[in-house]
């Protein structure tokens, strides 16, 4: 999990890519200057020896801090957050990797010992992550040796317990295996089927169906972890700015005078439901016609669809005002074009955009706001009341309410025409 942590960071990757200044900054697309600015700043590190100073892992802190000030975080605050131990960017350098590799001649037995497992608790996870339950004298897949080593550090330090790790694992599992399906049923009906249609032999069919995926097999493997790669950078850089948002807050950092920026999200009421009853056509068909409506009242109101989500939409506004107006036309206008009906929340505040996505508090709150919401409502944080201002708007006060994943409670407004 990315924390905060100091930036000597133990375990932290080693690589042989030093990067002098001028390299970085070429890299980043920043000027040397930039560089200069930020190691001045805390944010970079600059790393002593007789190598380059820098490492293109840098080239991520560069972006976050160019994204976090131009959404109006001010690097300054930054700088005096991180000099009083608030904030670090050294998380980053901590990312693992793994391999999957062949047998190892050590037993599961041993490498309880190893990792200081009791054998039961090493048979329950490995079990809950997909492997098979292990018997204590059977060799271990060296596939197993790391995650077992992972977990058990994990148990030993006390950041989760058994039941929490088997929890986890079965996640993983069950995730991975729905990857695994789709591709098993991509590769059926787009290889197999094609063949044996062909007037091939079963036979003949395996041995072509076998060479396809001998070519694809390594390019799925990069393609797969690419992916992964890629939701852990927006999710790990999503954790590291709620951080600079909290440390700026408790150094008490004033934010940019005007208004801010709003995003919102739509969802749709009982979609999971109905997708289950109907089948993926069905879904595919509900997301287009979503696509259809959601494109209209937003533009005239200075917001775009910026992600979608499966059963909604998130949306991010220029100001609150557009953003409230739009989403009770769109808790109108879905319901009309025959979806189910829609339940919205708003959030304004500093929003910090990176790599086409969106983060910070202000998206996680919007989110939670309309898990909140009942269908056809449209529910709003206190700032969008204070700063929107728009003739037959009203907001009913509903008081502190206690939101999901959130550690106090928000005050809420519904949104109504008067």
């Amino acid at each position: 999990m990315p924390s905060v942590v100091s930036a000597n960071l133990p375990g932290a990757a080693s690589s042989p890519d030093g990067l002098d200044s001028a390299a970085l900054a070429a890299r980043a697309g920043v000027g040397e200057g930039e560089i200069d600015r930020l190691v001045e700043n805390g944010i970079l590190v600059a790393r002593e020896g007789p190598a380059a100073p820098f490492r293109a892992i840098d080239v991520l802190k560069v972006g976050v801090a160019s994204a976090c000030e131009d959404a109006g975080l001010p690097i300054a605050g930054m700088a005096e957050a991180i000099r009083s131990g608030r904030l670090s960017f050294a998380f980053i350098e901590s990312w693992p990797f793994e391999r999957w590799v062949e047998r190892s001649p050590l037993t599961h037995a041993e490498l309880a010992d190893e990792v200081e497992l009791a054998f039961d608790s090493l048979s329950r996870i490995v079990e809950a992550f997909g492997f098979s339950r292990p018997e204590p004298g059977e060799r271990v897949m060296e596939a197993e040796r790391p995650l077992a080593r992972l977990v058990g550090r994990a148990i030993a330090l006390g950041f989760i317990d058994e039941e929490r790790s088997v929890l986890m694992g079965n996640v993983y599992a069950d995730a991975l295996r729905r990857i695994a399906a789709v591709e098993n049923e991509v590769y059926h009906s787009g290889v197999e089927m094609p063949l044996l249609r062909s007037g091939l032999s079963e036979r003949e069919t395996m041995e072509q169906a076998s060479k396809v995926s001998e070519e694809f097999t390594g390019m799925l493997d990069e393609a797969l972890m690419a992916v992964y790669r890629r939701q852990q950078e927006l999710l790990w850089t999503e954790h590291q700015i709620e951080h600079i948002e909290q440390a700026l807050e408790e150094s008490g950092v004033p934010l940019p005078p005007g208004r801010p920026p709003a995003m919102c999200f739509l969802d749709l009421t009982g979609y999971t439901t109905l997708t289950e009853e109907r089948g993926d056509q069905a879904a595919a068909s509900l997301a287009a016609r979503l696509s259809d409506v959601v494109q209209q009242s937003p533009r005239r109101h200075r917001g775009e669809a910026v992600k979608w989500l499966g059963d909604g939409v998130m949306l991010r506004f220029r100001d609150p005002s557009g953003a409230v107006v739009s989403a009770l036309d769109l808790v109108e206008d879905v319901p009309a074009a025959g979806l189910p009906p829609a339940h919205v929340g708003v959030a304004a505040g500093p929003v910090v955009q990176q790599g086409g996505d969106y983060f910070g508090r202000t998206v996680n709150l919007a989110s939670r706001i309309a898990g909140h919401a009942q269908s056809g409502q449209v529910l709003v944080n206190e700032s969008v009341v204070d700063v929107a201002s728009v003739p037959g708007l009203r907001f009913e006060d509903l008081g502190p309410v206690a939101l999901r994943g959130l550690p106090k409670p928000i005050h809420l407004f519904e949104a109504r025409r008067s």
